[in-house]
Parts: structure tokens; sequence; C-alpha cells
């Protein structure tokens, strides 16, 4: 098979005044400029121009925070900020990376059908059928995952008894709980807009 038609990321290094530069169109560009390109499917790797290192992470983790910066613009809960991290130096760590790329791509490959769904949410008035449809969503996928993840597991999880909670048990505890977190906050500003709204 020819690999040499697949496209290459496109390299930026980036200078110690801060500066990034595209070395594919020899032009300075900003993280708002990399963030574009990100939204247009471009593949880009990112590098330390003094050192060699790659520090592509770094450097969208940064784009991540000045989007979440952005006024109407945040994506991330505050509940989900605080639980992931408290999964650094967790035993759970290692697992959380597959978890949220599982998930994510699963919410790329049904965007259209959200899409509906939402504009049939909003049509129709009541918010709670919209989130308890992504609700029912992240409880199939959690289903999925654990079950993809105990076919590679090397003790299965049939050894488990009821009486044991195992980490996977327990962070499935702490998603739980999270989620009722969550829905409260849901109620919430379901009630807030149901006040807002004119009775007739």
């Amino acid at each position: 098979m020819d690999m040499t038609n697949e496209k290459q990321p496109i390299t930026i290094k980036k200078y110690a005044n801060r500066r990034l530069y595209n070395t594919g169109t020899s032009a300075y560009v900003t993280l708002e400029d990399l963030a574009d390109m990100v939204k247009k499917g471009e593949d880009f790797v990112v590098y330390d121009a003094k050192t060699g290192e790659e520090i592509t992470r770094s450097v969208l983790t940064q784009i991540i925070f000045e989007q979440e910066g952005k006024n109407g613009q945040a994506l991330l809960p505050i509940t989900f900020l605080r639980q992931l991290i408290r999964f650094y130096g967790d035993s759970m760590q290692m697992l959380v990376p597959s978890y949220l790329e599982f998930t994510i791509d699963k919410l790329t490959n049904d965007q259209q059908k959200f899409r509906e769904q939402f504009a049939s949410a909003f049509a129709t008035g009541p918010t709670r059928q919209m989130f308890g449809s992504l609700e029912e969503q992240a409880r199939k996928n959690m289903a999925i995952f654990s079950q993809a993840l105990s076919m590679f597991s090397p003790f299965g999880t049939a050894l488990t008894t009821p009486s044991e909670k195992s980490p996977e048990t327990q962070a499935e505890a702490g998603a739980k709980s999270d989620l009722d977190e969550m829905k409260r906050q849901l109620d919430e500003l379901q009630k807030r807009l149901d006040g807002l709204t004119p009775k007739e």
C-alpha cells in the first residue's frame, strides 16, 4: 500500500518569545489560527524550536484554555473539570484517556443525530428531553466501554463478588454521583427557564 499520498501534519514551531511559526505557510500564527485549523480538520504537530521537543499536547491544552475563557463558549462543566482533576494520580488514570477518546468518537459519529434531537427538543419546549437523550447515550457508552474493557482485563469481571467493589465499580459510583449533581443543576436550570417562560 502506497503511503506517499497520505497528507502529513503541518509542522508548527514555537519560539522562546511564544510566537508560533507555521512552516507550511511560512508565516507566524496565533493560538486562534491553530484553533481554526483544528476546526477545519487540518492536522499539525508543534515542536519547541530550541529543543526540538514535541509540545502539541500542551499547545492544544492552551487552545482549550483560551476557548473556555471566552464568554458563552465554555464546553467543560465544573463537575467534569473537578472529576478530571481527581483522576490525576488515581489508579483509574490510565483508563481515562481511552474512555474520553471513545466517548468523543461516539459523539462525533452521532453528532447529526444529536443536532436533530436538539432541534426537536427546542422546537417542542422542554429541555429535559434533550438532556435525557444525552444521558441515555452516556449510559450506553459506559456499558459498551466496560464490556470492551472486560475483554482485555487479565482477570475478567466475573471474579468480582457483589460485596467487593472494584476500581471500575467505584469509578462508576463516582460518575453516578457526578451525574446526579449535573441532573440537580439541570433541574435548577429548568426551574429558572420555566420561570422565564410566559404563562398562557
